[in-house]
């Protein structure tokens, strides 16, 4: 089977709200796309020319999409998660000049701020496989092999989704990826949150991920120095199309 094509975008430093309006516009034109061809609809227009043009057999496909960026300060609440995870008033989110954001995403509440890279993949699992289980598993794998390039072990903790340090040793468990995807009609968004240069002591102000007792932790406290956010992107735009057996275009 040929490699899926996949469009990537560094989108840089972009505010919250205009990355989920850019995701959220990408998943519903594949949603469109997918109901026309499921309906046989004829339709012309400026995003998709015919579901089926006789006379060229032209048919609009889906499109995958990569993003990355990083993030203003925000906390963001998935949708099983508890509004009294965070630990500061709203008064306090102003003063401090931290956004706030009821997601649509699964998982509970997470930081994205500066020197985090985050990834928002916009896939057609269809064209991968649909299993989010398992689409989940490959996210936190991309995270995994990315980090053994730096040096740092990334496991998996048993129940809990994302990426973590010494996960069977308590009292030493620590999360350095956040993971809460939102899939519709097997068109996923959201994604992941990979802790860099990050500042911790945002966390400090929440209950990362409603999960009690349990320490986050960067790439740069566990080397005890700084890391290039480039050269991490690189590794996870490689580490992306191993994952993902694609091409990033």
């Amino acid at each position: 089977m040929d490699k899926q094509t996949v469009i990537f975008r560094d989108m840089g430093v972009i505010d919250y709200q205009s990355a989920w309006d850019q995701q959220e516009e990408l998943l519903q034109r594949n949603v469109k796309i997918k109901t026309l061809l499921r309906n046989g609809v004829l339709q012309s227009s400026n995003e998709i020319t015919a579901v089926e043009d006789t006379n060229t057999n032209y048919k609009p496909q889906t499109q995958n999409y990569f993003l990355l960026c990083e993030h203003p300060p925000v906390y963001t609440l998935g949708k099983s998660g508890k509004k009294e995870h965070v630990l500061m008033s709203e008064a306090e989110l102003d003063r401090n000049n931290i956004s706030f954001f009821n997601t649509n995403r699964g998982g509970d509440i997470t930081f994205h701020g500066p020197q985090q890279i985050v990834g928002y993949p916009i896939l057609d699992l269809e064209k991968f496989d649909t299993d989010i289980g398992k689409y989940l598993r490959k996210l936190e794998e991309l995270v995994i092999i990315t980090l053994a390039h730096f040096g740092i072990t990334g496991e998996r903790s048993f129940g809990e989704t994302g990426v973590w340090l010494d996960p069977g040793t308590p009292g030493r468990e620590r999360k350095i990826c956040a993971i809460g995807v939102r899939c519709s009609r097997w068109i996923t968004m959201h994604g992941f949150a990979l802790n860099v240069n990050t500042d911790l002591s945002y966390f400090d102000h929440i209950i990362p991920c409603g999960i009690v007792g349990k320490q986050v932790t960067s790439m740069e406290k566990e080397l005890g120095h700084a890391i290039d956010p480039a050269s991490v992107k690189e590794e996870i735009r490689k580490n992306f199309e191993k994952v993902f057996d694609s091409l990033l275009v």
